[in-house]
């Protein structure tokens, strides 16, 4: 067996061991980017070497799992895997995400503590080497609010579908009691809770941002409470072009010639599509909110982006503008 198929077996049987409700042949296929036909096979091959390997009956379907785990023989970290921890955890705590950052240096303490003092001692060198030549730029920017209480209750209402009351200073009516649903934490500029307000009949309306630094008195509910049906996070954070939401709007950017080349290299959207154009400019489309920010963020390309719809942006983009100027003339 070539290593190339040792290292993609072993790979599978982490998967299978990772996971608690097991993988189907299509989630494994997925998950090593596979046909079905290949997955089949090397799901045999990983059952020859690991024989505890469990078959779920699962109408209509089956699935497949390590459920005793791996022995540590075959868990061993390498050295670029513990660098990639070390520095993530870094990243999180220089930008003042210290509860974030704990968790993951909690992480590497158990994985090193896990490891047999003979592989811990050849990885030692590597180790120390690539943290010497690898380090973070950190960005300028607002330091999120992480507090450890915050997070802990917001994070236990979420777990246990349960309302969550808090004192909010925001909104129309700064200090007022404020009981919601929680659906789940945005990370980035600032750090938000998504949940719905819920009404005189413990029902929620719609899902709104709540930042984290202005919630006090936060107390976890015994209401129940959960998303919606089909409710995705990670599809409520792809409307917005940041973190605001607003109203959805269709973007459409021209990229000239000029800025062409950084623009095949930048995301705008998660869901935008790229048109060139013969004259060399691109034009980029995408829907989403959070004009503002798109704004802020255009006005770094200089010459290079015309907007050409909404009128709105363009708007908010001359607006910022203006009152760029009226700072300078100061």
């Amino acid at each position: 067996m070539r290593h190339e198929k040792a290292q993609n077996l072993l790979v599978l049987a982490r998967m299978l061991a990772g996971s608690a409700e097991g993988l189907t042949l299509d989630e494994m296929a997925a998950g090593l980017g596979v046909g079905r036909r290949t997955v089949e096979r090397m799901r045999d091959a990983v059952r020859e070497v690991f024989p505890q390997l469990e078959e779920i009956e699962d109408p209509p379907t089956r699935r497949f799992r390590i459920g005793s785990g791996l022995d540590g023989l075959f868990q061993a970290p390498k050295a670029d895997e513990l660098v990639a921890l070390r520095t993530a955890a870094e990243a999180l705590q220089s930008s003042g995400a210290s509860n974030r950052a704990a968790a993951l240096y909690s992480l590497e303490a158990k994985i090193m503590s896990a490891m047999r003092s003979g592989a811990r001692r050849r990885l030692a060198p590597d180790v120390e080497a690539l943290l010497q030549a690898e380090t973070i730029a950190v960005q300028a920017g607002p330091r999120p609010f992480e507090d450890d209480q915050v997070l802990d209750k917001v994070r236990q209402a979420i777990m246990a579908l349960c309302g969550l009351q808090f004192r909010y200073d925001g909104g129309s009516m700064p200090g007022r009691l404020r009981q919601v649903a929680p659906y789940g934490l945005l990370f980035g500029r600032s750090n938000y809770l998504v949940a719905a307000e819920l009404d005189a009949e413990d029902r929620p309306l719609e899902a709104r941002n709540w930042r984290l630094d202005r919630m006090a008195d936060i107390r976890v509910l015994s209401t129940p409470t959960a998303p919606p049906p089909g409710f995705s996070l990670q599809d409520y954070a792809d409307q917005s072009f940041g973190i605001y939401q607003d109203d959805i709007e269709d973007v459409v950017l021209k990229v000239l010639p000029h800025g062409a080349e950084d623009g095949r290299r930048w995301r705008f959207h998660v869901h935008q599509t790229v048109a060139p154009h013969t004259d060399g400019s691109l034009i980029i489309r995408f829907r989403a909110s959070g004009m503002t920010e798109l704004a802020w963020h255009l006005f770094s390309w200089g010459d290079k982006i015309v907007i050409l719809e909404p009128a709105r942006l363009r708007q908010v983009l001359a607006e910022q503008i203006a009152q760029a100027s009226k700072a300078l003339a100061i």
